[in-house]
């Protein structure tokens, strides 16, 4: 199977579980790896036969400014099942990263794995 992906995607978003974090914007990376098969699209060169990251880093930021989680535990799994639902994605991982939130490191935060590989 063949993975697109995405890595290093900024998303500016409010999340956080302490008062002060709820009035501010925090940024986010995300690293993406969807499964898919890539054959048709590369066979007839049409982006309409393949995952359009592009559209899916809008839909990602979109998602980023339409919600505000306490936890990036929330976060990834409704991100996980929006991005699977709307884009037919059968397998994903989605690591997402915190920087700062821990001031000894560079950042924290926790990947998930949703989905059956075809």
């Amino acid at each position: 199977m063949d993975r697109i992906l995405i890595e290093a995607l900024a998303v500016d978003t409010v999340i956080g579980v302490y008062d002060w974090e709820r009035t501010i914007v925090q940024s986010l990376s995300l690293d993406l790896s969807l499964a898919t098969d890539i054959r048709p699209a590369a066979a007839a060169d049409d982006l309409c036969l393949t995952l359009d990251y592009a559209a899916i880093c809008q839909r990602i930021q979109r998602f980023a400014d339409e919600h505000q989680f306490a936890l990036v535990e929330t976060f990834a799994e409704r991100l996980a099942k929006c991005l699977q639902q709307e884009f037919s994605i059968t397998w994903l991982r989605l690591t997402v990263r915190k920087p700062g939130a821990v001031p000894q490191a560079a950042s924290v935060g926790l990947e998930i794995i949703r989905g059956t590989l075809p």
